[in-house]
């Protein structure tokens, strides 16, 4: 079997837009007829036509003609052919990803398998997965707070996260002791709500100096927290490790990171111990495999990032169900997530259930795509 043609897709998402504006998704095709599908994930990028080229480069190159079985090879030749791709960052590393889920979704197909039986076999029956909090209101009234936590526990979740500090950018930089204390009180009406029913998680963008972190930590742990994400910017991992090193709350970040070498150094600094990685972008499944085992020897868990279409969400979902270490999936899926696909994967009661079918376990729905393309 040998990989023929490469199809980009791009859609246009649905308002609120969730996992992006656009979703840029590829289909690999073969000369058995079996074809793959990958997503590279654009968060809300609206200029594309750089990614789309670089995609058809990269297939041009390194994958027609090629088997779709030699996934380590074709992986290790894109990433290390070229000078400037040896180091891939968050412009080559998700195309590398996107190319890299289609080749296992044909492999599954053509074994009839899913792919995490392919990986070693499911771990997990289901993936407990955490909701978004909605913060309208929360902020001016934190007791509303508190009734949202309750309606989140009625409808079956055990754990959310929302983003309490605001601005996002510019970063890093400091709050002040009053703002950090009104986040306190929003907490506070959580725990006053629901007490111990439901895990709450600290989502921030790097937006804190290293000081600043370690102040916001401190307010904050008589609440236990689920997780400090990405406390300060996540490229300065010296700096993360001396944030984990002063609180109790468990650091959490990964999203940012490419590749087992970035994860590497994080793990081995005692930086974090949630690792976010983003399958669509950290390098590919086979790739988020390796980081997730990497993590386990350092008894470290995974929380895979998910702000991506249902392409990229169903390649986290079969790394999930495969990984022993594997503590919780962030969810955004929304109406489009549902209709795009034929057998959409669904986020209900607190869980997502791993799909049977073989590869990815998803397939298009060609008339929803019609009248999305954008």
């Amino acid at each position: 079997m040998k990989i023929t043609s490469l199809e980009t897709i791009l859609v246009e998402n649905i308002a609120p837009y969730r996992g992006g504006r656009y979703w840029l998704f590829i289909r690999l095709q073969t000369d058995e007829g079996i074809t793959g599908l990958g997503e590279r994930p654009t968060g809300n990028a609206l200029q594309l036509n750089s990614q789309i080229s670089l995609l058809r480069e990269l297939c041009d190159q390194f994958v027609i003609g090629q088997s779709p079985f030699n996934i380590e090879k074709i992986w290790q030749t894109i990433y290390a052919s070229r000078h400037d791709y040896r180091h891939p960052g968050l412009y080559a590393a998700p195309a590398l990803s996107a190319i890299e889920m289609a080749l296992w979704d044909i492999v599954g197909k053509a074994t009839s398998q899913p792919i995490y039986n392919l990986l070693g076999g499911k771990m997990h029956e289901q993936l407990r997965a955490y909701a978004y909090m909605p913060t309208d209101g929360i902020w001016e009234n934190p007791d509303k707070a508190g009734e949202i936590a309750i309606k989140l526990v009625e409808e079956g979740n055990s754990a959310c996260k929302f983003d309490p500090f605001t601005p996002l950018f510019p970063h890093p930089r400091d709050f002040s002791l009053k703002t950090i204390r009104h986040v306190a009180k929003i907490f506070q009406a959580i725990r006053a709500a629901v007490g111990d029913e439901l895990e709450v998680g600290i989502g921030t963008h790097g937006q804190f100096s290293t000081a600043g972190a370690i102040r916001v930590a401190k307010e904050l742990e008589p609440f236990s927290p689920f997780w400090l994400e990405e406390p300060v910017p996540p490229e300065n991992i010296d700096e993360m490790a001396r944030v984990a090193a002063h609180t109790s709350i468990p650091i959490a970040t990964g999203e940012r990171l490419v590749t087992k070498f970035e994860f590497a150094d994080l793990l081995k600094k005692q930086a974090a111990q949630i690792i976010q990685l983003d399958v669509g972008q950290c390098g590919g499944i086979l790739e988020s495999k390796k980081i997730a085992s990497m993590a386990e020897a350092f008894y470290a868990m995974i929380a895979p990032h998910m702000y991506c279409g249902p392409v990229a969400a169903a390649a986290a979902v079969q790394v999930g169900a495969c990984s022993p270490n594997f503590l919780i999936q962030e969810y955004n899926g929304d109406r489009l997530h549902y209709e795009i696909l034929e057998e959409p994967i669904r986020f209900e009661n607190g869980f997502i259930t791993p799909p049977s079918g073989p590869g990815l376990g998803i397939e298009l729905d060609e008339a929803v795509v019609k009248r999305q393309l954008a």
